[in-house]
């Protein structure tokens, strides 16, 4: 194969990612290289979740260091390494050194802070540009931009809608990684897609392998409505009759709903010769949805009391003070 790649982060590992080491005989690009916890069910995630963050932490560190390249798909938390001066100890474990152990050294490829963008990632990517300006090698904002390093080839599409259309999320940048007659495509946060203009561009890219991250059932009839999360089954059942590989992974599996779901779409593939694999089932381990069954984990397996009076603080000491592991 002359396009390799290493599953690193998502949900069906345990946390709120979706980072993947790419390699070519030309390239080592590791993208969207973050990973956060969330808030759910009214209460702070398991010390099992912080378990999974420590983990994760460690192998983006681990692949970063290989890695030439690194790629930042948008401005959210969960895609990339926030440069705060003090440790955010509650959701994501991001600071100033853990983004420079990350980035140091590296060209990122980043969506532009400057167009197509909400407010909240406009501001964090303005930051982020100036905090790192002394240790990355150097920022190319992407959008719509396509370079070759070698044979290979990345092509990053123009902004395009993170989930429906017109969202209030803003947009992503999704890219194109090909190599000889090999492509791969990533298209996080799309949710699905449930937009109509990204499943065409994924279906006109006629990848090998697809990354795409999921429709968000958690949020169905309350932050988004159902009509639109079956338009990113219905879309993805389109996909996976054409794309021999697609990794399914991100905000579809913070319900174990999305489990259930992704089973009639494995067996549809199959029929087709095509497969669709979770991040955990493509490296041969169990699904782990801690999020997903943060009540079950409380009840399961009860936290020690030390990490009981860290549950207890006000969330501006949590975010400030690690938790007991």
């Amino acid at each position: 194969m002359k396009i390799r790649f290493t599953p690193i982060s998502s949900e069906s590992l345990g946390v709120r990612s979706l980072c993947l080491y790419v390699e070519t005989d030309d390239v080592r690009i590791l993208l969207d290289a973050g990973v956060s916890l969330g808030q759910r069910f009214g209460t702070a995630p398991h010390p099992l979740e912080y378990g999974a963050l420590r983990e994760a932490r460690e192998k983006i560190r681990k692949y970063a260091s290989k890695a030439d390249a690194i790629t930042i798909s948008h401005y959210h938390f969960d895609h990339y390494t926030a440069t705060w001066k003090t440790l955010e100890a509650k959701w994501s474990w991001s600071h100033y050194d853990e983004a420079e152990k990350i980035y140091r050294g590296k060209t990122v490829y980043a969506k532009d802070y400057r167009s197509k963008i909400n407010y909240s990632q406009r501001k964090r990517g303005y930051i982020f540009s100036k905090m790192t300006a002394d240790f990355v090698k150097e920022i190319i904002y992407a959008d719509s931009q396509t370079y070759k390093i070698g044979k290979t080839e990345l092509k990053f599409s123009e902004p395009i809608f993170h989930g429906e259309e017109k969202s209030m999320l803003g947009y992503v940048t999704a890219v194109k990684i090909s190599c000889g007659d090999e492509t791969i495509s990533f298209y996080p946060d799309v949710q699905g897609p449930v937009s109509e203009h990204s499943l065409q561009k994924i279906l006109e890219e006629k990848p090998e392998t697809l990354i795409i991250g999921g429709p968000p059932i958690y949020l169905s009839g309350w932050q988004l409505d159902k009509k639109t999360v079956e338009q990113g089954f219905s879309s993805l059942k389109r996909i996976v009759e054409e794309v021999p590989l697609t990794l399914l992974d991100h905000h579809i599996l913070r319900s174990e709903d999305g489990l259930s779901r992704m089973v009639s779409l494995q067996e549809y593939a199959e029929k087709l010769g095509n497969r669709v694999q979770t991040f955990a089932e493509y490296l041969g381990l169990e699904n782990r949805l801690l999020e997903a069954r943060r009540r079950q984990l409380f009840e399961e397996y009860p936290p020690t009391p030390e990490f009981r009076r860290w549950m207890n603080l006000s969330s501006l000491r949590q975010k400030g003070q690690p938790p007991p592991l």
